[in-house]
């Protein structure tokens, strides 16, 4: 594949297929320009998050403690969890990991929550501490919103969605042309300066491509516009299979801690049951409390780590939950989330893996692979791919920095052919991607703007940028 410079145009005696390389040469570089930051800060909290949650732990619940002939009662755990807060209330409650280790209860006061870790069999507290309110939460702020909100979520999404024709164009600049097609999977470790840099850089962006199409579509499908208004409205589990079943203004999404997602992503969006009707099956003898609760839970077969939230208000429900979305287990096939009327003991709601739809399978396996929960090799490829993800925006300003004319005040873009041709794959890729992909493509149509509009009555900014 030929070098070329950037300091000058490309000629307009090339052939269409060479325009077309500097076409999507073009529009790789300058989509990495906005996606390689974000890339960058996706990788690298993606690795403390990941690491955080296979070396520590997120609710101090893998504590050790002596097992003896049988626990204490749930009220009386639930009681003495309140106590070690004073003014404080449970509202969630952590099954233990296994018979040694402890159980956890999630205790609000007005805004504030608190984790009380406890031995299950002698109900002493071991630790207290602010509910996920460390290192990991914080990673997973940034990694979601950059702290900003609704505007940092809409910022990552672009980047992401633009990511998806970076890794397009990037496999098409790559693809061998005067080469064997060993050399795009095996970097050339003969070349020098910037052609050893091109080669490594464009064998690790294909070994990455697929697991980066995982990562930006499982992650998109969270975002604020392409997930929640487009994929995950059209995949999330429709609350009218509840028969007669009073529903509450709360949606699942409710459930979620600030940026932690513990909700499965099928039932984000779906409204919760309510209480206060004759609806839903026997299951709890009234009156309905926590030992009730969980021996009905562990009578269906809910084992070692699940999860029960307490009803919240008047309507709230009892939630019975194992899922890998709140790392109960690494299988997202035994997902199952259980409502109970807090005033009858009815079950409202059963939901299992198998009634999910298709995309939401998916997903429910993406997003466990995404956070590396299935294993060890889960979790060494992940750890790969971030690594990757950071040196491909390195690797990638090492080649422009060795491209660039020397002194010259300017982006050093590669050149635009000239006598341009209307390439019609590349236009319907992008224009696919665009419409699929709505915040990409307002940036792609911004692109076009400024390059058609703007750049062409303003030769200095022109100079600048090219």
């Amino acid at each position: 594949m030929t070098d070329h410079s950037a300091g000058a145009d490309a000629p307009g005696s090339q052939t269409a297929a060479n325009r077309n390389y500097f076409i999507a040469w073009r529009w790789h570089f300058y989509a990495g320009l906005y996606v390689m930051p974000f890339l960058m800060m996706l990788a690298v909290t993606g690795l403390i998050m990941l690491w955080i949650s296979a070396m520590t732990e997120l609710n101090g619940e893998r504590a050790l403690v002596t097992p003896t002939e049988a626990p204490l009662a749930m009220s009386d755990l639930r009681g003495r969890a309140e106590a070690a807060v004073p003014g404080g209330a449970a509202t969630q409650y952590i099954a233990p990991l296994a018979a040694d280790r402890v159980a956890v209860f999630k205790v609000d006061t007005g805004d504030a929550a608190t984790t009380v870790v406890i031995d299950p069999y002698t109900g002493a507290v071991v630790e207290t501490f602010p509910w996920r309110a460390g290192w990991y939460d914080f990673a997973t702020d940034i990694h979601g919103t950059l702290l900003l909100g609704d505007l940092g979520d809409y910022l990552i999404e672009a980047a992401a969605s633009l990511g998806i024709i970076m890794v397009v164009s990037g496999i098409y600049l790559h693809w061998p042309r005067n080469a064997g097609a060993g050399s795009m999977v095996v970097p050339n470790l003969a070349a020098r300066g910037r052609a050893f840099w091109k080669s490594l850089h464009g064998v690790v962006g294909v070994w990455l491509s697929v697991v980066m199409l995982v990562f930006f579509i499982s992650g998109l499908s969270w975002a604020g516009i392409w997930g929640g208004k487009f994929v995950q409205a059209w995949s999330t589990f429709p609350a009218e299979k509840w028969d007669a079943v009073p529903l509450s203004d709360k949606t699942h999404a409710d459930m979620n801690h600030g940026a932690a997602k513990e909700v499965p992503w099928a039932l984000e969006q779906t409204p919760l049951p309510a209480s206060g009707s004759l609806a839903g099956q026997v299951a709890v003898a009234a009156p309905v409390t926590l030992d009730g609760v969980v021996a009905f839970a562990q009578g269906l077969g809910f084992d070692k780590r699940f999860q029960v939230n307490m009803p919240s208000g008047e309507e709230g429900v009892w939630t019975i939950s194992h899922d890998s979305m709140s790392n109960d287990g690494p299988n997202p096939a035994a997902d199952r989330t259980i409502h109970i009327d807090q005033y009858t003991g009815n079950v409202l709601a059963d939901v299992g893996y198998a009634d999910y739809s298709a995309y939401a399978k998916m997903m429910a396996w993406g997003i466990a692979f995404h956070e590396g929960d299935l294993g060890v090799w889960n979790l060494a490829l992940n750890t790969v791919f971030c690594l990757g993800m950071i040196f491909l925006p390195v690797s990638g300003l090492v080649m422009w920095w060795r491209r660039r004319p020397e002194g010259a005040m300017r982006l050093a873009a590669p050149p635009r052919p000239r006598d341009l041709p209307f390439w019609k794959l590349a236009a319907v890729v992008v224009v696919a991607l665009g419409v699929a992909f709505p915040l990409a493509g307002a940036l792609i149509v911004a692109i076009v703007v400024l390059d058609l509009l703007v750049m062409r009555h303003l030769p200095r900014l022109k100079q600048a940028l090219n």
